[in-house]
């Protein structure tokens, strides 16, 4: 017997169709938290895309593709927590990866190199802080949460 037939057997849920509403409803607030999904490829599997969620044991799916990968790990994560929600399982919280680091930071710059940021974000409209920000962020390939990687045509 599965883990989801156990589940169900004991929680007297259907086997098959969408989760009773109090499951769906918690599952989909889950759903929205910023968890932690690992993406990689794995040349000596097949399919080659692997995806986990760090944050939940065993949670894991792949994919041909990396959007594959995703789309099902993301099926695989709502399956989970189906399971969890059911048998009142403690759910963890999305990790904090850098909970040591305020945001806040001071770098001591050249007179010169102070001026010249300081005249383009002038011209830019853009205060200092953001001129410096948006150069950084676009160094190291950063983007906020959520924010969409732009397609390349």
């Amino acid at each position: 017997m599965t883990t989801t037939e156990k589940v169900a057997k004991e929680q007297k849920l259907p086997l098959t169709g969408p989760a009773p509403a109090h499951i769906a409803d918690r599952v989909a607030e889950y759903m929205k938290l910023p968890y932690t999904i690992c993406l990689y490829y794995d040349d000596e599997a097949e399919p080659a895309w692997m995806a986990y969620v760090e944050e939940f044991e065993g949670c894991m799916s792949d994919g041909s593709t990396p959007a594959e990968a995703m789309e099902m790990i993301r099926e695989a994560m709502q399956g989970w927590l189906e399971v969890a929600v059911a048998y009142e399982h403690e759910i963890p919280p999305p990790r904090d990866h850098f909970p040591q680091h305020s945001g806040k930071f001071q770098v001591r710059l050249p007179v010169g190199l102070h001026g010249k940021l300081a005249a383009v974000a002038a011209d830019e409209g853009v205060s200092l802080n953001q001129l410096v920000t948006a150069i950084l962020a676009e160094g190291v390939g950063w983007r906020p949460a959520g924010e969409r990687k732009p397609s390349r045509a």
